[in-house]
């Protein structure tokens, strides 16, 4: 065991070699997904910050520390410790194979354990370009292995003996299976699924920065980011305004090579995305961007739709793709039942001057953007999950490094008590004694 000092360092040249190969590996991502090369830059970049802050922070999360023991062990010394897991299973996704997958990666490593990465069979370059890349700095001490492969090489990792942990991203259904095959050996998982994300516009909001981040939350990466913007609550007296900037700045918006977004890196998800804008054109919804003939594979363009019930799928299911549905209510209260009224708990946005913390404080969902749109994914120091059918555990900050560590309670006595209280040897004046302690301290 290196310790924290060597992990940092080891840590620091890893990030350093990316940041000066991000070309390089950026041109990879974008082969394998199609998302143009800027994006995979902003992706990588914010990989490397994340690393930064993981091995900077982690003996300072992580390291031992006292514990006071309170009157009734006062004669005993305590300390926290968390130690390793040992080795960690990920499994990653295609939509963000860089950024994702080393928000467990990056903080497994900098809590001291070895990783087994098994990345998404449509990245599969990249996963062993970030294993052989930690390779060169480690000199080729198997602290981070990849595996590829299908869902059943992803079951094998699950019930692999000796995996003290699996960090899991995808969708909900495969989350449930990953469970499945853990819970045969209790091996614990963080589970990040898929989101149906909420934005809310209060009337006092910046709508030119609504409209904006609504669009750029909705059609990046064509749609396919877990905890971007899927649904739009805009309040009635601002609606009008709202969508017509909605608009106008979508209609801008291209896909296809040289255009602001790629295409669908999973085929079947286009169909998903036409099922979705014909069932809310098929219950009254109106397309104001687009429409079901903007969908031809590979690619999506943008797609807006207002006014759809909430009972359609393009509301309660996750799209993943880059359709947004906008809806009118009639107060901020509406509004949060509305974004409320879902099995997932993934993400959100409020955009509004003067109460936005407190909209987001009601809020159910791992995380809240306020007057911005996913700024929580670039704040290291923020943990990122979700609750619900978006999973549960979290990468990321803090409780991302915990999340990667066991802790360890350790009581030491330092001398014995005059009078014994946890022995056979103990009589009844010991417990009056207790008790009025008990009294003296709590009773009052």
């Amino acid at each position: 065991d290196v310790g924290f000092d060597g992990r940092r360092q080891r840590l620091a040249a890893y990030r350093g070699y990316l940041a000066r190969r991000l070309h390089e590996l950026a041109d990879l991502v974008h082969r394998e997904t199609g998302k143009p090369h800027a994006d995979a830059i902003l992706e990588i970049t914010l990989t490397v910050d994340h690393l930064a802050w993981a091995a900077t922070h982690a003996r300072r999360v992580l390291g031992a520390r006292r514990v006071r023991p309170g009157l009734l062990a006062a004669n005993h010394a305590a300390w926290l410790e968390y130690q390793p897991l040992g080795v960690v299973g990920v499994i990653g996704p295609w939509n963000y194979p860089v950024f994702t997958p080393m928000g467990s990666i990056a903080y497994a490593l900098a809590a001291g354990n070895a990783v087994v990465f098994k990345p998404s069979e449509l990245t599969p370059g990249v996963g062993a370009a970030l294993s052989d890349t930690l390779a060169e700095i480690v000199d080729g001490r198997p602290v981070l292995q990849v595996v590829t492969g299908f869902g059943e090489t992803g079951a094998a990792l699950c019930r692999a003996p000796g995996i003290g942990k699996i960090a899991f991203t995808g969708s909900t259904a495969t989350g449930k299976r990953v469970m499945a095959a853990c819970a045969e050996t209790l091996t614990p998982v963080i589970v990040e699924c898929g989101g149906k994300d909420p934005m809310i516009v209060d009337v006092d909001a910046d709508l030119d920065a609504a409209a904006d981040a609504a669009v750029w939350g909705g059609m990046s990466n064509a749609g396919q980011t877990c905890a971007g913007v899927e649904r739009v609550y805009v309040l009635d007296a601002v609606a009008e305004e709202f969508t017509a900037k909605v608009v106008a700045k979508a209609r801008g918006v291209r896909a296809g090579s040289g255009g602001a977004y790629g295409p669908m890196t999973m085929p079947a998800q286009t169909e998903v995305v036409r099922r979705h804008v014909e069932d809310a054109l098929a219950r009254g919804g109106h397309a104001v961007v687009g429409g079901a003939e903007s969908v031809h594979p590979p690619f999506v363009e943008p797609i807006v739709i207002v006014d759809v019930p909430e009972d359609s799928s393009a509301v309660t299911e996750e799209t993943f793709g880059p359709l947004l549905v906008v809806n009118r209510v009639p107060d901020i209260d509406e509004a949060v039942r509305r974004a409320n009224a879902t099995a997932y708990g993934l993400g959100a946005s409020v955009f509004s001057r003067a109460r936005g913390e407190e909209i987001a404080g009601r809020l159910r969902c791992g995380m809240v953007a306020v007057n911005g749109v996913i700024s929580f994914a670039g704040i290291p120091g923020l943990p990122f999950g979700g609750v619900g059918d978006s999973g549960f555990g979290r990468i990321h900050g803090e409780d991302g490094l915990r999340e990667f560590a066991r802790p360890q309670a350790v009581a030491s006595q330092r001398f014995p008590l005059p009078v014994p209280v946890t022995s056979f040897s103990r009589g009844a004046h010991t417990m009056k004694a207790l008790l009025g302690l008990v009294r003296v301290r709590h009773a009052r």
